[in-house]
């Protein structure tokens, strides 16, 4: 599968309920049993995370390319299977967090965690993290 936005979550980003600039904007890591589906629309129907959800900082929005600071998720316990991330507006509960895009073509992905620091390097080439152009 390809990085998709999530359609209920194009709708917010349209409707202007979500700001990538000001909102707090977080990825989370989904283990390999979570299946992608349009329906999806919170975090809460993302299922068991990997690790802790981390708050993007540092971020800039630029001809339609939005960019942060590389996501750095520390020491993942061994023993799970990341598959992708999740991107999502945080509210501070998984019921109301918004799920914005899933993002599955990052190098690395998949992999066994094994008890060592994970950070997700975003790209430098010109779609960034996600782009609308």
């Amino acid at each position: 599968m390809a990085n998709k936005f999530y359609p209920k979550g194009a709708e917010k980003i349209l409707g202007g309920q979500v700001n990538f600039t000001t909102g707090t904007i977080a990825v989370a890591i989904v283990a390999t049993g979570y299946t992608y589906s349009d329906a999806h629309e919170f975090l809460s129907d993302a299922g068991t995370l990997v690790g802790s959800p981390v708050v993007l900082a540092g971020k800039t929005v630029v001809g339609g390319v939005f960019d942060a600071d590389d996501a750095a998720f520390g020491a993942l316990a061994p023993g799970s299977t990341a598959k992708a991330l999740v991107m999502y507006r945080d509210t501070g509960n998984p019921a109301t967090s918004p799920l914005i895009a899933y993002l599955d073509e990052i190098t690395g992905f998949p992999f066994n965690t094994n008890g060592g620091d994970v950070s997700v390097p975003w790209s430098d080439g010109p779609a960034k993290i996600l782009s609308l152009v």
